[in-house]
C-alpha cells in the first residue's frame, strides 16, 4: 500500500509536468498550421456531416421506432466517437514504455505519470469531438437531455478498461515487441465485432451469441441507447467488464512491480 501511495504522491508532485506535456503535445500537432486547433473540430464535423449526408439522405436509412431522419447517423456517431477514444487510449498505453524510453530511464521520473498523460491527451481530443456531436444533436432537434449524463459511468468504465489492459500489454510489449503490432491488428477486428456501424438486431441469433462475448458490446449499446432513444443502459450487462477491471487492476500492478526493475534494461 505504501508503494502505491508513494507512486501516486510522485505523480501529484509532477502534476505541472503532466499538464505541460499534454499542452506541448496539443500545440505540437498544429505547429506551423494556419487553422491550428480548429482541425480538432473540423475532423469530427466532417465525419458527422458525411454520415448524415450518406445515411440520412442518400440512403434514407432509418431505425424502426426511432424518430427523425438522422437516426442512423446519431447511432453511428454515438458509438464511433467513444470507440476512437478507446482505441487511441489503448494503443498509446500499449506503447507506453517503448515510446517513452528516454523518460523511463530517468530514475527520478514517476512512470505512473505516463498513463495519466495518455489519458489527458487522448481525452482532450475526445471531448472536442463530443462537443461537435452535441452541437449537431442540438441543431437537428435531437438533444438527449439529462439521460446523456448516464454516458459518464460508461466512459469511466471504458477508460478504466483501456488503461488497465493497455498498461498490462505495455509492460509485455517491453519484452515482446510483437504485442503492439498484434494489438493494432486485433483492434481492427474488435471494431467490426462491436455493434457500432450496424445494429445487433440484424444479426442471426448464432452470430449475436458470439458477439455477446465481447465485453465492450453492452457499453456501446448503452451509448447508442442513450443518444438515440434516451434509454437507461443495462447496468447488469456491464458487471462482467467491471469484474474484469477489478481483477486486472491489482494483477497489473503486481506484474509491473515484479518486472519493473527489468524494464529499463530491456529498453
Amino acid at each position: 500500500m505504501e508503494s502505491k501511495q508513494s507512486e501516486l504522491g510522485r505523480v501529484w508532485h509532477y502534476r505541472r509536468f503532466i499538464a505541460g506535456t499534454v499542452l506541448r503535445e496539443f500545440k505540437g500537432k498544429f505547429n506551423r498550421s494556419i487553422l491550428g486547433a480548429l482541425w480538432l473540430l473540423l475532423a469530427p464535423f466532417a465525419m458527422i456531416s458525411i454520415y448524415t449526408l450518406v445515411f440520412s439522405h442518400v440512403m434514407n436509412a432509418r431505425f424502426s421506432g426511432a424518430a427523425g431522419p438522422y437516426s442512423y447517423s446519431i447511432f453511428i456517431c454515438a458509438g464511433l466517437l467513444p470507440w476512437q477514444w478507446f482505441s487511441e487510449l489503448l494503443s498509446r498505453n500499449v506503447g507506453l514504455f517503448v515510446d517513452n524510453a528516454g523518460l523511463i530511464k530517468k530514475n527520478n521520473f514517476p512512470r505512473m505519470a505516463l498513463p495519466v498523460i495518455n489519458f489527458c491527451a487522448s481525452g482532450v481530443n475526445f471531448l472536442l469531438a463530443v462537443l461537435v456531436f452535441l452541437v449537431f444533436l442540438l441543431a437537428v432537434g435531437q438533444w438527449p437531455g439529462w439521460p446523456m449524463l448516464l454516458a459518464i459511468p460508461l466512459l469511466l468504465l471504458q477508460s478504466a478498461f483501456a488503461s488497465v489492459l493497455g498498461f498490462f500489454l505495455g509492460v509485455l510489449n517491453v519484452f515482446f515487441r510483437d504485442v503492439a503490432n498484434a494489438m493494432a491488428l486485433i483492434l481492427q477486428f474488435w471494431f467490426w465485432f462491436t455493434p457500432i456501424i450496424y445494429h445487433a438486431d440484424v444479426l442471426s441469433p448464432r452470430v449475436a451469441g458470439y458477439l455477446a462475448l465481447n465485453p465492450l458490446m453492452p457499453v456501446f449499446q448503452g451509448y447508442q441507447g442513450i443518444f438515440l432513444e434516451q434509454a437507461v443502459p443495462d447496468w447488469s450487462a456491464l458487471l462482467p467488464l467491471v469484474a474484469f477491471v477489478a481483477v486486472m487492476l491489482p494483477l497489473t500492478f503486481w506484474f509491473y512491480r515484479r518486472v519493473g526493475a527489468e524494464i529499463v534494461d530491456e529498453l
